[in-house]
This record gives structure tokens, sequence and C-alpha cells, in this order.
């Protein structure tokens, strides 16, 4: 059941409810189903290119429009503004104005959000995700919104009245304008148009309809459209031209909201409850045109780590200093934290075994708070040196690093690798290979406790992990990861050694992931996959 926020940048939600004047200080809260329908039927006109409504849309908006949508409505107050605006004439050589009010619903930095209770498959789901991404404003154009759909549940305040149902003191009726089930207008309009035929008859026979009968029938069906996706698809000209007094296919509806839903003034703002902290968020990556070809390769696994940190530190901190432990690895103070490396580690992975990076993974142990996940969850684009344009980003999924088994099975095989632990069988692996590269943190030694063994050993110790039996260098793993990015471009020192290998490990004991090891582990780098079949390693292929 697809549930979307709304936030709005500018504060101010600007819309006048159906059949009203703008001047008579009135705003339309909620939004509509109409108006929301239209809206995202308008996003994928504008951005998806769309000359025609593709039939995954279509299926998408009859699921929407078969329902009405519950809302849970952020504090907000009516407010407005008064312009004297002139109307182009003279009168005493003065131009003339006119007073013009705008009203609008102040929300502040709070969101709306929006629930359709019914089911939609997985390319519908990614479709509307598409679609609510490309969502730029909603109601009049400087009604400014960023949108997305989410797994958040809320107290639904604003609610389809049901028949014979009273909410008594504290809540009040509104009327909105919505769309009659798909179901309902068909057969409407079949009515409709054959009433509206009925006095120009086809010939009976093989005779053929002169073209004036069948240029006189067009005409007299044209007031129907054929289905409810072309009513929405109908701007106001169209339907007033046609006699409507509203919109074909539309209808009106009561919901109950609060009756403080609006305050006259300046809200009370209800405190804001901590969200829970969670050691993992899953966001996805797309690009705007869907092309996954122009996703970034997996070898710039750290560049895309990088810039998508930079990102998120500048959301969290809004010019301001940043106390973010989780986010940065530092304290207060700015110092380093001794934390075991337990604050997050950005992963790009590519979990569809493309060869190009499709989702970011946020990890950490000590848990991501409150303001990380808001930093994160706002995040709607990153970009790539040399790409075409900016990346989208999407939160697919927050929680404990288990939570990752239930993505859809095409990514299971990846998600068990990197955790080491499959859904059925509650252990973790011996035998532990590299996906990307480990780019030694010192200087590399012949003997002593800087060999590549030793600091391998080194890392796995300071993760709290146990020391592993066997650590080889696989001389072919290492050949396919060459072209792997391995120097850090901001805010970090470059290699002590720019060469990367492939490593496998194996231990005592079973073990979990994630493993991320050596320089840059905090951004892809160093990270391992478990190997449950040991079959395809030979000596020969690997030395100490």
């Amino acid at each position: 059941m697809p549930t979307i926020t709304l936030r709005f940048p500018g504060g101010r939600y600007h819309a006048t409810p159906w059949g009203h004047h703008v001047n008579e200080g009135l705003i339309e809260w909620p939004p509509s189903p109409w108006r929301l329908l239209r809206a995202l039927i308008a996003c994928g006109f504008s951005s998806q290119g769309w000359l025609e409504v593709p039939p995954v849309a279509r299926r998408l908006i009859d699921k929407l429009a078969a329902v009405l949508p519950k809302y849970h409505l952020p504090d907000a107050s009516a407010a407005h503004s008064r312009h004297f605006m002139p109307i182009g004439t003279l009168d005493k050589g003065r131009e003339k104005t006119t007073l013009v009010f705008d009203t609008w619903a102040n929300v502040g930095e709070d969101v709306l959000l929006i629930h359709w209770p019914c089911e939609i498959d997985a390319e519908e789901t990614e479709l509307l995700r598409t679609l609510v991404a490309a969502l730029g404003y909603l109601g009049r154009s400087e009604s400014w919104v960023e949108a997305e759909m989410t797994d958040e549940l809320a107290e639904w305040n604003a609610v389809p009245c049901q028949d014979g149902e009273h909410r008594g003191p504290g809540w009040e009726q509104v009327s909105l304008m919505a769309a009659i089930p798909p179901a309902d207008y068909g057969t409407w309009q079949k009515q409709q148009a054959e009433a509206a035929l009925a006095p120009y008859p086809l010939p009976e026979g093989k005779k053929k309809p002169i073209a004036k009968l069948l240029k006189d029938r067009g005409k007299a069906i044209e007031p129907y459209p054929p289905d409810l996706i072309a009513c929405l698809t109908k701007d106001t000209a169209w339907w007033k031209g046609h006699g409507w007094s509203q919109p074909p296919g539309s209808q009106r509806v009561l919901y109950w909201r609060r009756s403080d839903a609006l305050q006259v003034g300046v809200p009370t703002r209800r405190r804001p409850v901590p969200s829970r902290p969670v050691s993992m968020m899953l966001l996805a990556i797309t690009t705007p045109s869907g092309n996954r070809s122009a996703l970034p390769p997996v070898t710039r696994t750290l560049p895309q780590a990088e810039l998508f940190h930079r990102a998120i530190i500048g959301r969290l901190g809004n010019d301001q200093r940043v106390n973010c432990p989780e986010l940065t690895g530092k304290d207060e103070l700015g110092q380093p934290l001794h934390d075991h490396h337990k604050h997050a580690h950005t992963i790009p992975v590519d979990l569809d075994g493309d060869g190009r990076l499709d989702h970011i993974i946020i990890y950490a142990a000590m848990g991501l708070r409150d303001a990380a996940q808001r930093a994160i969850r706002t995040l709607r684009r990153t970009w790539t040196k040399g790409g075409v344009g900016d990346l989208q980003l999407a939160l697919v999924g927050l929680g404990e690093f288990k939570d990752l088994y239930h993505l859809p099975d095409k990514f299971r095989e990846s998600i068990e690798q990197i955790i080491g632990v499959s859904k059925d069988a509650n252990k973790g692996t011996k035998v532990w290979e590299s996906i990307t590269p480990f780019v030694p943190p010192r200087f590399l030694k012949a003997r002593g406790k800087d060999t590549l063994e030793g600091q391998v050993q080194a890392e796995l110790a300071s993760r709290g992990l146990p020391r592993a039996t066997r650590v080889e260098i696989d001389q072919e793993l290492t050949r396919s990861l060459r072209h792997f990015v391995r120097r850090r471009v901001h805010g970090g020192d470059p290699p002590k050694v720019d060469a990367g290998y492939g490593l496998r490990l194996r231990f005592d004991q079973p073990i979990s992931g994630p493993i991320c090891l050596g320089y840059a582990s905090h951004f892809g780098l160093g990270l391992m996959r478990a190997v449950t079949n040991n079959a395809s390693y030979t000596p020969d292929n690997a030395r100490i």
C-alpha cells in the first residue's frame, strides 16, 4: 500500500478549493485526491517523456483512483497576503488596480503523509517512486514540494467520511474533489455514449455510413471521454467548452479532519518524537532517464561514496558545524572517535550483478540517530564525474543489517554474500574474499607487524573480529580489481601504498559481515563477501 511524504521547502502550501474564487481566502487542505492524480500524470509527461499514458501508468492511476487516500496533516496555520494588481486600464491618467488575496497554509518544516489503501505491484511501485521524485510543486506553482515514497506509518487525521459516521467534537467535514472509480465511470460513460448516439444510428446491412454521419457521431460522444485517464488529462477550457460545471470523471467527497487542522495565527507545534536509532539505511540509485547503463561502474566505488558522504554532511550541516559522530567519525570537539570503526560505512554496491552501482548501504554499528536519518532520507540527488546528469536517490529500507534479507529475490544472492549468513541458516562463513580491493593503510614491510598479513590481522583486531588463520592473495582476483579507483580526493590523505589486493581470508570459526578492511574502508574499499563454495579455489592461484 503506497505512502508518500510531501515536504514544503518554502514552508507554504498554496491551493484554492474547487468551486471557490481565489479572493475568498480559502485553502484546500488536505490536497484533493483529484489534484494528486493530475499531478502524477503531469510529472509523467514533463519528466518521463510520455507522448501518451503508458499501460503501467494506466494500471497505477486506475488503482489509486479506485480508493480514497488517507492523510496525516501537519500542524498548519492559515495566512495570506494582499496585493493591488494592475489590470491594464487607465483612469484619470493612473493605471487601475484590483485587490487580490494570496492565501496559503503555513506548514513550516513539517511533512504531509498521503496513504492509498490499495495494493500495487513492483513495476507500478517503481513508476510511482519515479513520478513522486519528479514532483516539483503541488497546487499553484509557488507551492514547492519535495516528495518521496516511504514506509512510514502515522496517525491518519484526515480520512474519508463513512455512511452514518459522526466523529463528534473536535472534528469537521470538508469537501474535496476525487475521481469516480474507473469501473463506475466506464459504466456511466457507456450509458451516456449510447444515449448520445441514439439520434445518429448507423445504416443497416453493408451500407457504409456517410462522412457527415460519422462526424455527427464523433461530435455527439466528444463530451464523454472514453476512460478516467482521458478525463484526468483534459484541461479547464475543454470541459467548460463542452458545458461541464466540473471535470467529467470527478465527484465531490466528504472528509473528516481535525477542527484545528488550519489554525488562525501561529500553530502550536508538537515536539517531534525522535526516530529510533538504526544501524543500516539502504538507498537505491537511478538515473532520470531510467537508463541503467548510465549508472557509475563498480570501479568508481570510492569516489561515489565520497561524493555521497559530502552531500549528506552538507545537508546535515546547512553551512553550520556538524556534530553527528556516527556520520563524521569525530566527536563534538572535532577529534577522531576511538569506536573500533563503529561509525558509518558508506558502501556503494552492485546488487543485481551488472557491473554498475545500483544501491548505497550506510552502515553504522553505533547506530544512526534522528538527525543522521533525516539527512539521509531527504537527500534526493548525488552526481558522478563525467555523468550526463545527476543521479537520483530514494530510501528503500532501514533497520538492522539483517533486514536486508527482505529485499526482492533478485538481490538475495548478493546480500547473503555481504552478510555471510543465509536467511534460513543463522550462522556465518569461514572463508571470505574481496569484492573491492584491499589497500594497505600503512607502508608495507618485508617483516614485522606491517607486512600485508600483519596489516590485515591488525585491521581485523581493530574491528573486534577474530584472527584469520590464513591470509592469501588471489592473483586472478587482484587482476580483476586493478581498475578500481584507490585514492581519496576529498578530505582524506592518499594511500601509503597505491596498490589494491584481492584477498581470501580463512577463519577457524564462522563469522558474519559486513567486513570492510584497510584504507578507505569507510568508503567502500576492502569490502569482503562470503565464499560458500570453495571448489573454485586452487593453491596455485594464491600466495601470502
